[in-house]
């Protein structure tokens, strides 16, 4: 037992023996690897833009507030027919979601670059500013709205839901630090926009439904139910109506960074550096391996 393990332990030994004597056979391979990948990183360091990550942290507002959930919800439960009818949608029903998704979604991210005529600013390799029209004369490589949203999802904005703390964070990493911190400033005041407006139309909506339905009943419970109904969403729209974080409050808002976040060309010429010498080993250790296969 005591041989075998010696045995062993001779043969890793002599291994690594070698393969220490194969890195000095290489040594010129090996660091002219080194320096290159050295360089390559430096390089790269030099002529890449740098990156600014920009933040702005919210917390969703549960649109179900105690102001609205005690009438309301018994009369809900009473006459929830008559409730889902008219479009009300009942108390204990969390709205969390929807704030965050809309902040994510497609129609709002494709909308918003359009408004602000992003296209020529995330594809300005592509974009002629003298003349004002894309580089390229084929309509399939123009950059168009779909391109640029799934070029937003992917490398610039990143949205983080802390479950535990209840609050959100977005990011927007971008070239320009002011232009970073104002996109995503601007996104979160698009979402609350959106979803005012359209709190606003359904109520709109719920109010003309209720007043018709008021009008043509005379049963007295049913009528009172359907007043209720009625106080109640007009105070919904009367609170969206003034209400300009509507659905996103803004906890700390996106200021323009002043320190990159990507990597500069020192960090790069490191990371260079070691990457060519690992691989130079690597290479060495699989010669060696696949020499006594």
């Amino acid at each position: 037992m005591e041989s075998n393990t010696k045995t062993v332990s001779d043969a890793e030994e002599i291994r690594l023996r070698d393969l220490v004597a194969d890195l000095r056979r290489a040594a010129a391979p090996v660091i002219a690897t080194t320096i290159i990948c050295g360089i390559i990183g430096a390089a790269t360091g030099i002529l890449s833009d740098k990156e600014y990550d920009a933040s702005i942290l919210v917390s969703p507002i549960e649109q179900d507030s105690a102001s609205n959930k005690g009438a309301l919800g018994a009369i809900a439960n009473q006459f929830s027919d008559l409730a889902s009818l008219a479009g009300v949608t009942p108390p204990g029903a969390s709205a969390r979601s929807e704030p965050i998704a809309v902040l994510q979604s497609e129609l709002l991210t494709q909308n918003y670059i359009q408004a602000e005529n992003l296209l020529p600013i995330l594809y300005a390799n592509k974009w002629d500013e003298a003349s004002k029209r894309w580089k390229p004369t084929d309509p399939k490589k123009i950059p168009t709205l779909w391109l640029a949203n799934q070029y937003f999802m992917k490398k610039i904005r990143h949205v983080t839901d802390d479950k535990v703390t209840g609050l959100v964070t977005m990011r927007i990493r971008w070239k320009d630090p002011r232009q970073a911190a104002k996109w995503a400033n601007d996104l979160v005041k698009a979402t609350n926009i959106y979803l005012r407006d359209k709190s606003i139309r359904e109520s709109e909506r719920n109010i003309a439904y209720l007043t018709d339905a008021g009008a043509k009943t005379n049963v007295v419970e049913v009528k009172k139910a359907v007043y209720s109904l009625l106080e109640q969403e007009i105070n919904k729209e009367m609170l969206a109506q003034g209400r300009e974080e509507f659905a996103l409050r803004v906890v700390d808002p996106a200021f323009p960074p002043e320190r990159p976040s990507s990597l500069g060309a020192i960090a790069l010429t490191i990371v260079g550096l070691v990457s060519g010498a690992l691989i130079s080993v690597i290479v060495i250790f699989a010669r060696r391996v696949l020499s006594h296969a």
